[in-house]
């Protein structure tokens, strides 16, 4: 900590941050290593007692530059990069990344490889809340829980290791398709999957969600109404949690996910429990959507990938597309430009979660320390998405 003038001026990358006039406040830092800001964030909070007076997140710690290195390498070589901008749900960040591409150089992408696309996809995006509830429980002192999401997880990796060969920052997805097919005793296992989880919900209602000392942290705790979502540019389970009813999958409807009955929820509290509530009802409605689409990918043309897909060496044409989709943690945007060579010529990612998290500072204020971390993880924060 710096001292000018008897003045506080916090460290070399936030000197902006200034005690205030009051003589008995403390500035103390949560993080960059702190368990409950779930990697290297750094939150540098100004207290009154146990209550927060400012509290401001500090990126930086784990920078990357993935956009700068999106423009020194080939279009295939940047792939497995969206599986290290959220390692959480690679699926979908490279789903986005593939069809930003597609759509620039009119790719045709088989129907068979959209179908596999999307069961993967709200595989992923499944096995992301999963770990996010229990990573939330243990924040606010359940142990019992992550262990139930870890067993549950680890069925949905193991199948998904099979056509993907990986088990965390998956890089499946191909220019015009999907590295392979999923093989009939996948499709199987899938589908027992599905009936399996489906039958977890009651007992996580009966262990949690019902639990009294849960909702004692989480109702009428940070509490986002819609004005402050909007202006904050927050989507996703965020979003919905303050009534916001948008979801990409339904507003802007991309891949097959018009073929599909599903609902998207919506709570109107804005508190942690809402958006809790947003998150273990979309893991149903995934299990919905996977079973239409295991329903009706036998009967899509195609094969998992086009004939002729493009090569390592290939060349987009010049000009620019955007291209937008639903992620675990809210809508996920990728900007590219082409001047017509393998490489592109910008790429800029539009990660949600930083926006969900630029609200933080004005949501803690006035808050007690221990309903922060309660604030921090119903946000989900996945830091190398945000500081990418």
């Amino acid at each position: 900590m710096l001292k000018f003038d008897d003045q506080i001026l916090g460290d070399a990358y936030c000197r902006h941050f200034e005690r205030g006039p009051d003589d008995d406040t403390m500035v103390i830092n949560m993080g960059p290593q702190h368990p409950s800001t779930h990697g290297v964030l750094r939150v540098v909070c100004e207290l009154d007692g146990e209550y927060i007076k400012r509290a401001e997140p500090v990126l930086g710690y784990i920078h990357r530059m993935h956009e700068k290195m999106g423009e020194t390498k080939t279009y295939w070589q940047f792939l497995p990069n969206m599986g290290r901008v959220d390692y959480l749900h690679a699926m979908g960040w490279a789903h986005t990344y593939v069809m930003a591409v597609e759509k620039l150089g009119g790719i045709e992408v088989p129907e068979r490889a959209e179908y596999i696309r999307v069961i993967m996809t709200e595989m992923n995006r499944i096995s992301s809340h999963l770990l996010w509830w229990g990573a939330y429980l243990l924040d606010l002192g359940a142990f019992t829980p992550i262990m139930y999401a870890f067993a549950d997880r680890e069925i949905m990796l193991d199948i998904m290791q099979d056509p993907t060969g990986s088990r965390l920052t998956y890089c499946y997805h191909r220019f015009g398709g999907v590295l392979k097919d999923l093989s009939p005793a996948v499709l199987e296992s899938i589908r027992d999957w599905v009936k399996y989880q489906r039958e977890r919900w009651p007992m996580y209602k009966d262990l949690v969600t019902d639990n009294v000392i849960l909702r004692g942290r989480v109702e009428n705790i940070g509490v986002i109404d819609k004005d402050m979502a909007i202006r904050y540019g927050a989507t996703g389970p965020v979003a919905r949690g303050s009534g916001i009813n948008y979801d990409c999958r339904k507003n802007e409807p991309y891949s097959v996910y018009d073929r599909f009955d599903f609902d998207v929820p919506v709570h109107q509290e804005g508190d942690a429990f809402a958006r809790y509530l947003v998150r273990v009802e979309e893991m149903e409605q995934s299990l919905r959507i996977i079973e239409q689409a295991l329903d009706q990918i036998d009967k899509a043309e195609g094969k998992h990938i086009v004939k002729k897909a493009p090569k390592p060496t290939y060349k987009a044409p010049a000009g620019e597309v955007y291209m937008a989709t639903e992620g675990a943690r809210g809508k996920i945007g990728i900007h590219v430009a082409s001047d017509g060579s393998k490489t592109p010529y910008r790429i800029k990612l539009r990660a949600p979660g930083y926006c969900n998290l630029s609200l933080f500072a004005e949501l803690a204020t006035g808050t007690i320390l221990a309903d922060a971390v309660s604030i921090l993880g119903s946000i989900d924060l996945v830091i190398p998405e945000i500081d990418r």
